[in-house]
């Protein structure tokens, strides 16, 4: 059996945009598109209590594959429509779990 991986990933809002980037990929339908797709175990987003402009994305994947495959899904494209319009930066880091 393939590892897990979990995906940490730190966006910096551009400045008063953290909830409407968000909300819409909530309202679009993305995350719960996300949530379906074969091999995601979780797909949470956080906002820091310290830093108005930072949103924290966790991803947990059955493994790498799986995530891969996610990419490549069209609403990822949406996604990233979402991304371009209302974020500024974005730092990943990623964990793989053994058995």
């Amino acid at each position: 059996m393939e590892e897990q991986l979990i995906l940490y990933v730190r966006y910096t809002a551009k400045p008063g945009c953290r909830e409407s980037f968000v909300r819409d990929i909530v309202e679009e339908g993305i995350l719960t598109q996300i949530r379906k797709e074969d091999g995601c175990l979780a797909y949470d987003y956080y906002f820091s209590a310290q830093d108005e402009n930072e949103v924290l994305l966790i991803e947990r994947w059955e493994s790498a594959a799986h995530q891969r495959v996610h990419m490549e899904q069209p609403h990822m494209a949406r996604l990233r429509e979402s991304k371009d319009k209302y974020i500024a930066a974005t730092k990943l880091g990623r964990v793989h779990l053994e058995d």
